[in-house]
């Protein structure tokens, strides 16, 4: 199941608009994922990316946030043994 189809209508996106249009709960959820991806994580480069300021970055990932919240129980999930032990083989692959 994708993120965004959990959350697209979401009251949190309703009355979301700017100079550009509506924005959409991708847009949201992308900046969102981009914050908690860490390197490039820093508020200026996130708004340069889609064109919003440093303090939109803040309302959208907080909006992303309450959204996803409230589906928590579908959209964070913590692997089991046997999917860890995959993961770890995995990453053991890599490195």
């Amino acid at each position: 199941m994708q993120l965004n189809s959990l959350v697209e209508n979401d009251q949190e996106f309703s009355g979301v608009y700017s100079k550009l249009g509506k924005r959409s709960s991708m847009l949201h959820v992308m900046e969102l994922l981009k914050f908690l991806g860490g390197n490039e994580a820093a508020l200026a480069k996130l708004g340069l990316m889609l064109g919003i300021s440093k303090g939109a970055v803040n309302d959208y990932v907080r909006r992303a946030c309450n959204a996803i919240l409230k589906h928590r129980d579908q959209a964070i999930k913590w692997p089991n043994v046997k999917e860890r032990r995959n993961i770890s083989g995995r990453i053991r692959k890599i490195v």
